[in-house]
C-alpha cells in the first residue's frame, strides 16, 4: 500500500528548537528559517529529568519520562523522532522497512533504527521512506526504494531497505534532507540542492520528466548550486526558500502547487508569484504550498479540496492566497498532510484543511477551511508535523504527541487498529 505524506522541513525545525531551548545557536548553520522561532514557555527542562525542591523526581505534569526529543516527522503512516541524544526511533507502518530496524513488522511503540543511536540532527519521514542527515553532514535513507529514493544506486533492484544506506557521493557536506512520496532532496553547505528518486513528474529540477524516468543517484537541481536557505519536498513536486527570503518550486502542478500562475508541470524551478523576497519559511505539502512573511503572516497556494488554504472556500489557487486571520504573529507552522496548522506569537495552535481522522487534535472530524483554534492543550507545541492521516508535535518540553489515524500504530501509543482515529493528542510511548 503506498501512502503520501508530506514532508518536514528540517532546517526550520532547527529554528524553532533554538528558540525552545532545545539546541544552541551555532545550529542555526543548517540552512536559515522555515518554520520561524517557536519562544519558550518559561517552564520546562530540556536538560532531563525536573527535579523538586527536595531532590526527588518531579512527578508532574512536565517531568521527563525516558528520552527526551528535539525533532518530530510524520510521514505516509509512519513517524519518527530524534533524541537528545541524537539517536533515532520510529513507529507505525513498517511495510516498507521505513522503521529502519531490520523488520518489515509494523510497531505501534517506537523502535530503535539500526547503527543510529547518536550523531543524528535531522530527519524527514516520507511517504514510504525515511532519511536523516547526521553530525558528519552525511545523509542515510532507508524504507521504500523502488523509484531510487533511497539514492544508493539500487532502486527497483532492491526495492527497500529495512536499515540505513548512504546516499552515494552525500556522506558529508549536507545539512537538509526532504522526503516526497517517491523522491528525495538534500541541501548542500554551499547553499546547493540535490535530488533523486522519481523524476516522472519533474520533481527533480534538473529538466527530466516522463514515466518510468528516475535517478537512483543525487543530480543536482538546475541552476541552484547556491543561495538556498532551506528546501521541503511535497508528495510530487519541490520548493526552496532562497537567502534572499525568495520561494522558488518546480514538479507537478495540477492544483496550482507551484504557485505560478499556472497548473503546467515544472522540470525546472519557477518563482512563486508575489514571494520572490520577504519570505522567512515555508512548507510544500501534499498539493498545496505554504509561506510565512517577515510580519508573521501566512500564504498558502494549491489545492484546495479540504480547505487547506484557510481562505474560507474549497477552490485551487495557483498564486499565495492569505489565510484568513492570521495575516501576522505567526511564529511556526505545520509540514506535510492536507492540513495546514499554525502557531502564533502566544503559542495558540490554530488548523484548517482535512480533519476525517481527527488531524486537527480537537475531539472532532469535521474539515475547516479557514482556521480553527485548537484550545484546551496542557502543553506548548513547538513545532507540528502532519502526516497522511496523522500528526505529531514537539512540545517546548522536549516531549512527543501525536494523534490522529492509527490504522497501524502511527499514533504511537501502544494501539493500533483499522480505522480506529485518536481524536486528541496524545504521548508516544518512550517520549
Amino acid at each position: 500500500m503506498r501512502f503520501l505524506s508530506r514532508r518536514i522541513h528540517i532546517v526550520s525545525l532547527l529554528f524553532s528548537l533554538i528558540s525552545a531551548g532545545f539546541l544552541t545557536a551555532c545550529s542555526s548553520s543548517m540552512g536559515g528559517v522555515d518554520q520561524g522561532a517557536q519562544s519558550d514557555d518559561g517552564g520546562s527542562n530540556s536538560d532531563g529529568p525536573l527535579i523538586d525542591d527536595d531532590g526527588g523526581l518531579d512527578e508532574g505534569p512536565d517531568a521527563f519520562v525516558g528520552p527526551t526529543a528535539k525533532a518530530v516527522s510524520a510521514g505516509g503512516a509512519h513517524a519518527c523522532a530524534i533524541t537528545v541524544q541524537g539517536a533515532v526511533k520510529c513507529w507505525g507502518y513498517n511495510g516498507y522497512g521505513q522503521l529502519g530496524n531490520g523488520s518489515t513488522m509494523d510497531s505501534a511503540t517506537p523502535v530503535d533504527v539500526v547503527g543510529l543511536s547518536s550523531g543524528v540532527i535531522s530527519i524527514s519521514a516520507g511517504d514510504a521512506h525515511t532519511c536523516v542527515v547526521t553530525t558528519v553532514g552525511g545523509i542515510k535513507c532507508w524504507g521504500s526504494n523502488y523509484y531510487g529514493q533511497l539514492g544508493d544506486g539500487n532502486g527497483a533492484v532492491s526495492a527497500y531497505s529495512a536499515t540505513p544506506v548512504d546516499v552515494t557521493g552525500l556522506t558529508s557536506g549536507m545539512v537538509a534532507v526532504g522526503t516526497g512520496y517517491d523522491h528525495t532532496c538534500g541541501l548542500t553547505t554551499g547553499g546547493g540542492v540535490k535530488c533523486w528518486g522519481s523524476a516522472a513528474s519533474g520533481q527533480l529540477g534538473n529538466g527530466a520528466s516522463g514515466a518510468g524516468v528516475t535517478y537512483k543517484t543525487p543530480s543536482d537541481v538546475g541552476n541552484l548550486s547556491s543561495g538556498v536557505a532551506s528546501l521541503s519536498a511535497g508528495a510530487y513536486h519541490t520548493c526552496v526558500l532562497t537567502t534572499g527570503g525568495g520561494v522558488r518550486c518546480w514538479g507537478s502542478n495540477t492544483a496550482g502547487q507551484l504557485g505560478n500562475s499556472t497548473t503546467s508541470m515544472a522540470t525546472f524551478w519557477s518563482n512563486v508569484q508575489g514571494l520572490t523576497s520577504g519570505v522567512t519559511a515555508m512548507s510544500a505539502n501534499v498539493v498545496h504550498t505554504c509561506a510565512m512573511t517577515m510580519n508573521g503572516g501566512l500564504k498558502c497556494w494549491g489545492n484546495n479540496d479540504f480547505g487547506q488554504l484557510g481562505n474560507g472556500n474549497e477552490t485551487f489557487s495557483t498564486t499565495p492566497v492569505a489565510v484568513m486571520g492570521l495575516s501576522s504573529g505567526v511564529t511556526a507552522m505545520s509540514h506535510g498532510g492536507y492540513v495546514t496548522c499554525a502557531l502564533d506569537i502566544g503559542g495558540t495552535l490554530k488548523c484548517c484543511g482535512w480533519n476525517a481522522y481527527g488531524q486537527f487534535g480537537n475531539g472532532t472530524t469535521t474539515n475547516s477551511n479557514t482556521p480553527i483554534t485548537i484550545s484546551g492543550l496542557p502543553w506548548q507545541p513547538a513545532t507540528i508535523s502532519e502526516g497522511k492521516t496523522s500528526a505529531c508535535a514537539l512540545t517546548t518540553a522536549g516531549r512527543v504527541k501525536c494523534w490522529g489515524g492509527n490504522d497501524y500504530g502511527q499514533v504511537g501509543n501502544g494501539t493500533s487498529g483499522m480505522n480506529v482515529k485518536v481524536l486528541t493528542p496524545e504521548d508516544v510511548i518512550g517520549f
